[in-house]
């Protein structure tokens, strides 16, 4: 799912949180100003962006193929020219600028604004690795780049999805030292030049880290691709929450690592998914990933991808150039939404159906759905106008059927605008709010009593067990033993939890055991097993964690090994003073 070539495809770890019916977001923060122009538009940065693998991002003759397509839309900025090293200097002091002169004129001609990836090992360091051992070399490149694409390229993004594509025993810290070194480079051609930091999925740790060393201070913005979130979108199990809080994490690290920088613009410069889910699926996750990426302040989203090439059937446009459901949503999202719309807030209608409030092209404009389920009827108490964002068929009426298929809701009334604008800075809510919780917990049963903890498989699809006085969920049903935390209950900072769970064998009493993994400092860790006692009794499984850090990488906090066994409870419980 890459516009340049690497040594290494991005992993996608086997397990995918999701979370119940119920939303949640943190405190949403206003979307920071954009403080550089795309240099087609001569405006300031639209949400709407869009990217290439690297099949259709190699030559002109690969953009001739969904580029006029693309601009038609409306989409003015694409994420990458082909920039790579290895593409620029083949040999050792010979710069080729030819292909890139070409792309580089061809979007100019098509209103097109571009940024560049700084990527590529020198002759010091094997390939697929991070230069660190030619540092002098890397900056030459990066220096020659930049002046020659100055006044053209402005945004500078070091690696694609670090620690992909780096040496096997190279760490955050050698990733800094890259992304100081470009920093000084680009800035010495052009002070107003931006250079990103970026991390894989939603990998805020490695960034954090990065920043910790020599990459503070060093970097004008952030990148991440939470493609592993907006899976569970695309599949309707809940993962809203979890996507409506990557910005606000990522902004509470930078309060705690790099406070200069806790206003840098942060853009998805990879953002997609599988068409095989279903067209029209695609199409309903585009509108959904652009409402909610620009209600909690991304800059910019450049969708993955533009056309089917080689990372499978992800773009807007078919492996033909047709056009897909996806592309009609962008086409329609833009028309309505205009190029820079302004969040407003959100409401919660009939107190379950999330639904996100912007000033938009010609009015105020409401993007809704209701959770997996039966459809939600919804009475505005007026007439309004209700487009279909897939074919941009419009009707107008007072209520309406809402299901997970999204609806652009125009002309909203006056009271629901003024009910977005009054929770703009509230806590979305999630069925209670956690902020000032002790712990947090999720009882099964036929129905889970979910206070602040909740599992993949979720209340729609949970398995009663009834033994021994007790209800409980079967340690295999799929999903049931992955778990995430209320993000408003604990994310980011580390503090000293304690997890408890309460279990027992199965009825035949065959020898157990759970093993527990979380996320922590040093990314997702495995603890001690747990071996459940040869017992008809319920027994307690217990972990203590000091170097937690719950910033959703893979879309959970922490997981236990499925198995023959039952589930009773889960609670974590903060257990600082």
């Amino acid at each position: 799912m890459m516009p340049i070539p690497r040594s290494s495809t991005s992993s996608a770890h086997p397990a995918l949180i999701a979370l119940c019916a119920s939303l949640a977001v943190g405190f949403l923060q206003p979307a920071p100003a954009a403080d550089a122009a795309d240099h087609a538009a001569g405006s300031a940065m639209s949400p709407f962006g869009i990217g290439s693998d690297a099949a259709n991002n190699r030559s002109v003759a690969a953009y001739a193929g969904w580029v006029p397509k693309i601009a038609a839309i409306g989409i003015k900025r694409h994420r990458t020219v082909e920039t790579s090293w290895g593409a620029l200097e083949k040999v050792e002091g010979q710069w080729t600028w030819g292909e890139l002169d070409q792309q580089m004129k061809y979007l100019d001609e098509q209103g097109i604004a571009y940024g560049a990836i700084l990527y590529g090992s020198g002759r010091k360091d094997r390939g697929g690795t991070l230069p660190v051992n030619g540092l002098a070399d890397w900056s030459h490149y990066v220096s020659e780049l930049a002046s020659h694409v100055k006044g053209r390229v402005t945004y500078f993004e070091v690696w694609n999805e670090p620690p992909n594509g780096t040496g096997r025993n190279q760490t955050a810290a050698d990733y800094a030292k890259v992304v100081a070194s470009a920093y000084d480079a680009t800035h010495a051609v052009d002070p107003t030049n931006k250079l990103g930091i970026t991390a894989k999925s939603v990998h805020i740790n490695y960034l954090d880290q990065a920043i910790a060393g020599e990459a503070k201070d060093h970097f004008d913005w952030i990148s991440l691709h939470p493609y592993e979130v907006l899976n569970g979108i695309a599949d309707n199990i809940g993962t809203e929450s979890i996507y409506m809080h990557i910005v606000p994490i990522v902004r509470k690290m930078l309060a705690a690592r790099d406070p200069a920088k806790i206003d840098v613009p942060i853009i998805f410069t990879e953002l997609g998914t599988d068409a095989r889910k279903g067209a029209d699926n695609q199409g309903q996750t585009l509108i959904k990933a652009y409402a909610m990426g620009i209600a909690q302040g991304v800059a910019c989203i450049e969708w993955f991808e533009a056309r089917d090439g080689d990372s499978g059937p992800m773009g807007l446009l078919d492996g033909k150039g047709n056009p897909r459901p996806s592309y009609n949503a962008m086409a329609h999202l833009i028309e309505h939404l205009g190029q820079h719309p302004i969040y407003l807030g959100w409401v919660l209608l009939n107190d379950r159906d999330c639904g996100f409030v912007f000033h938009g092209a010609k009015g105020t404009v409401l993007a809704t759905w209701a959770p997996k389920g039966s459809p939600d009827h919804v009475d505005f108490g007026t007439s309004v106008s209700i487009v279909d964002p897939l074919t941009g068929a419009a009707t107008d009426a007072a209520a309406y059927d809402l299901t997970v298929a999204p609806i652009l809701v125009l002309k909203v009334p006056e009271a629901l605008v003024q009910r977005a604008q009054s929770n703009r800075t509230k806590p979305f809510p999630w069925g209670g709010d956690y902020s000032d919780a002790k712990s947090v917990s999720i009882t099964m049963g036929e129905r889970n009593i979910e206070k602040g903890l909740h599992t993949h498989s979720g209340a729609s699809i949970a398995k009663a067990v009834l033994l021994y006085g007790g209800s409980a969920r079967a340690g295999n049903v799929p999903g049931g033993n992955v778990f995430v935390v209320d993000p408003n209950f604990l994310s980011y900072t580390t503090v000293p939890i304690e997890i408890r769970m309460v279990v027992r064998r199965n009825p035949d009493n065959k020898p157990a055991r759970i093993t527990l993994e979380y996320e922590s400092t040093s990314g997702y860790k495995k603890l001690a097993p747990f071996d459940i006692p040869e017992s008809s009794e319920w027994s307690t499984a217990t972990w203590s964690i000091d170097d937690d850090q719950f910033v959703n990488m893979w879309a959970y906090n922490f997981t236990v090994t499925s198995g023959s066994y039952l589930i009773q409870s889960v609670t974590v419980t903060k257990t600082s003073k």
